[in-house]
């Protein structure tokens, strides 16, 4: 019948353009191989050092420092970040914290993992974890959203005894993401990534001299997104066609044969 070819054609369509989407929400692939990875840390915001999602980079440091690192985060991107602080033999209790801030150098709070943990006497290491919310591509600029653009990472211990302060530990820092999709799109974006000016940069043309500001060096693999497009259109456009061929197909099952129920006497 007509008709189910038509059912048939459109589940088609449903499944090729669910494909994409569904690959959309997997784990952002590392961007570059982790011997690229920086070996040592910031001591502030302005000297964080940058890392790609995916880079496990590590920082030789003393208990008591303050440790920094940044990286990039895109809209529809859920970030997750995991830190391990390998401890010396002896030590006492010591409880670390990693806090992670956006663009505008807001602490945003994390959705779920262990951001503070206690490394009891003894202990060799302790693992922290931080799961943001979903980076939304435009904020109210009243509200806290997570907003595209670099974020910083700081881990520093928190409570430890004054004996130890001073130890040598060694930090491992790693940035992941999960695409969320469309179902974390708005309607609106940033102008531009809250990214910071690193430095300026002065070029001669004839007798006018002109700066402009260098960014940071990293960003998202496949650059910045433009704030308009998401998966969410792919559904919407799949809701449309199959609500209209609901409409033919309740169409074609009630309008009958097209035929009289009866044949009129002496027709």
């Amino acid at each position: 019948m007509p008709i189910t070819r038509v059912l048939g054609a459109a589940l088609l369509t449903l499944g090729l353009a669910a494909a994409p989407a569904a690959a959309d929400s997997s784990p952002s692939p590392s961007s570059s191989a982790d011997g690229d990875a920086p070996t040592s840390a910031g001591t502030s915001f302005r000297t964080a050092a940058e890392i790609d999602q995916g880079q496990e980079a590590t920082a030789s440091g003393s208990a008591g420092d303050y440790l920094y690192w940044s990286f990039p985060a895109d809209e529809g991107q859920r970030p997750t970040v995991r830190a391990t602080v390998k401890l010396p033999d002896s030590h006492a209790d010591q409880t670390w914290q990693i806090d992670v801030y956006d663009g505008l150098r807001r602490r945003q709070a994390c959705q779920y993992g262990a951001q503070t943990r206690t490394a009891v006497q003894g202990a060799g290491s302790v693992e922290l974890a931080c799961t943001l919310r979903t980076v939304r591509a435009w904020s109210e600029p009243w509200a806290n959203d997570p907003l595209p653009g670099t974020y910083y990472v700081r881990l520093t211990v928190v409570k430890l005894a004054t004996a130890d302060l001073g130890l040598p530990v060694t930090a491992s820092v790693r940035a992941d993401s999960k695409d969320i999709g469309g179902a974390a799109a708005v309607d609106g974006s940033l102008g531009k990534p809250l990214v910071p000016g690193i430095a300026v940069t002065s070029a001669q043309d004839d007798e006018d001299t002109k700066s402009s500001a260098v960014l940071s060096a990293i960003e998202p693999e496949d650059g910045w997104a433009s704030g308009w497009w998401s998966d969410r259109w792919v559904w919407t456009g799949i809701g449309g066609i199959l609500a209209a061929l609901a409409g033919i197909g309740g169409y074609a099952l009630t309008r009958g044969s097209g035929r009289p129920s009866r044949v009129p006497p002496g027709a």
